[in-house]
């Protein structure tokens, strides 16, 4: 567990930065950024280690004259930093879109370094390999159905390195998803499925991964035996890897605040207004919960939030970067989220979730006559704009006279008007389960990490 030594080697060359900047702006902020990660693969032809995407280094000046903002990116800061500023000064063009008049940005002081405990260095990526490849070979050996089986670490650690004139704060953390894919034939049907374990340590995925396989096998032997579904409207129950797709595309583009800035939000108007049933709550933070999408402070330097957005079945408040809470007279909720050093900050998603209720999951299925309970996230889609949405769950599993049975459908499309599906949440279990192992974009770019999830929920919905 370490802050990256060559952002720390640049704290004293970013504030004369800054400084040197402020001579010229009203609001002047860099943001160092250094994240490793490496991705460790084997399936039953091929193993490699590797970079994984996300990695990269550099650095991204934030400046705001005191009516516009506007950004430069660069590899490195160092050398003669009064010609550096001049340089930037001089290269700096305006986004009118972006006036924000009489406005004062907040640079509260704080100095802090920030950590989480991670185990990356107890680990050689050649025990890591011999882990992969161990998963994958153990499991080509359970079926003589597996066309092919895949087992990969992803591993990420992040150093972030804020300056502004007020604040020094450094944060360093880390991430490991642990993947199973089968690719599996029976029944002349073939299909895919995975299971995953992810922590920040890595000792807790490999302690976990192991233990997925069989349920990965059971799934894919059932898989080959699914029907396509009737459509119609049903009684639904979700597991947590659908409800938190539905806090994702029904509540999560859609009260990114930017998007209220640009009046591309209907939630913009129904702030303070009934979304959902009154026993539906909702949150998003990077502070909210241990996951994928967890960090001490956003790239805008605002230290990390825990946002309830639906309370009791009232929308609250969206989520929002520096910008666009500046641009809408609030305060920043700690959302700001940058591809990389040279992408823009945008409003964006975290850790969004529904909270847990009080129900049992037993008594959720019993309750139910004739319906589905569906599993894992295939794809989803929304209309921030129209509060549509569709939400793809790779299979569910009939539900008769109060039981779950062996007829299993695939795949699975729900679909509706965001408001009418949230307000048919009629049971919330007790239980809860938060988890990400991908990234989400904005629109089709702007790839950040995030996770969602929350507790199974009971719907009325449109399924095809």
């Amino acid at each position: 567990m370490a802050f990256s030594k060559y952002l720390d080697s640049k704290r004293r060359d970013c504030k004369a930065l800054v400084a040197e900047l402020k001579k010229h702006f009203a609001y002047v902020s860099v943001l160092g950024v250094d994240i490793k990660t490496t991705g460790i693969r084997v399936d039953r032809n091929t193993s490699n280690i590797g970079p994984g995407q996300d990695t990269e280094c550099g650095f991204v000046v934030k400046m705001h004259n005191g009516t516009v903002f506007c950004e430069y990116s660069l590899d490195d800061i160092s050398g003669d930093i009064p010609a550096l500023a001049a340089k930037i000064v001089a290269s700096v063009s305006y986004d009118s879109s972006n006036t924000i008049a009489g406005s004062t940005l907040p640079d509260e002081p704080l100095v802090k370094d920030f950590s989480r405990e991670h185990d990356l260095a107890d680990y050689t990526e050649t025990q890591l390999l011999d882990f992969c490849r161990e998963q994958c070979n153990t499991l080509l050996g359970k079926s003589e159905y597996l066309l092919n089986a895949m087992a990969s670490l992803r591993l990420m650690e992040v150093s972030k390195l804020f300056i502004s004139q007020n604040r020094e704060l450094s944060q360093n953390y880390s991430w490991v998803n642990g993947i199973l894919v089968a690719i599996y034939k029976e029944n002349d049907k073939v299909v895919q499925t995975v299971e995953s374990s992810n922590h920040h340590r890595i000792a807790d995925v490999l302690a976990e991964l192991p233990g997925k396989q069989d349920k990965l096998l059971h799934t894919a032997h059932c898989l080959t035996l699914a029907k396509p579904i009737e459509p119609g409207v049903y009684d639904v129950i979700t597991d947590p890897s659908i409800t938190g797709l539905i806090a994702h595309e029904a509540f999560g583009h859609g009260v990114e605040m930017d998007q209220f800035v640009k009046d591309r939000a209907l939630a913009k108007e129904y702030v303070g207004k009934y979304v959902a049933s009154p026993i539906c709550n909702m949150r998003d933070g990077a502070a909210s919960t241990l996951s994928a999408a967890s960090y001490f402070f956003d790239d805008d330097g605002v230290l990390a939030g825990d946002t309830r957005i639906i309370k009791d079945g009232i929308l609250i408040t969206g989520i929002s970067d520096l910008a666009s809470a500046t641009q809408l007279g609030t305060a920043p909720t700690g959302n700001g989220r940058r591809e990389s050093s040279r992408r823009k900050a945008y409003a964006r998603m975290t850790n969004t979730f529904f909270e847990k209720g009080t129900d049992k999951l037993e008594n959720m299925i019993a309750s139910i006559d004739h319906g589905y309970m569906l599993f894992e996230t295939d794809n989803g889609m929304e209309d921030p704009k129209n509060w549509a949405i569709q939400c793809v769950a790779q299979y569910g599993i009939e539900i008769k006279d109060g039981k779950l049975t062996d007829n299993y459908v695939s795949p699975v499309v729900m679909s509706g008007y965001v408001p009418d599906l949230l307000k048919s949440i009629s049971m919330i279990s007790d239980d809860f389960v938060v988890t990400g192992i991908g990234s989400c974009g904005k629109g089709y770019k702007e790839w950040v990490r995030v996770s969602d999830g929350g507790p199974a929920l009971k719907v009325k919905v449109k399924l095809g």
